[in-house]
């Protein structure tokens, strides 16, 4: 099993969601991260570079970053917003 971890900043984001919804996205990443190819089931994110990646959860994108030892997850929001945030994120 690959090995996870969130920043400070997405455990924030993770417990300003609904109960139900943190619950899922938390499940979900287990589940992707128990996968013998959990890359698979992410997307690279290109504009922003380097080893970035999204899983998909429903409406939430959970951005992370490819570690040596696993992934860091540092982002959870909404799909609506996320990308928005990372590109002001990337200008500033």
């Amino acid at each position: 099993m690959l090995r996870f971890d969130f920043t400070k900043a997405a455990e924030k984001e993770l417990s300003r969601l609904p109960s139900g919804v943190g619950k899922r996205i938390i499940e979900k990443i287990i589940f992707y991260c128990s996968q013998p190819k959990p890359l698979r089931n992410a997307k690279h994110l290109s504009a922003v570079g380097g080893k970035t990646y999204r899983f998909r959860i429903g409406d939430y994108r959970a951005v992370f970053e490819v570690e040596k030892t696993g992934i860091l997850i540092t982002k959870v929001e909404h799909r609506g917003s996320i990308y928005k945030r990372m590109l002001f994120d990337i200008f500033l």
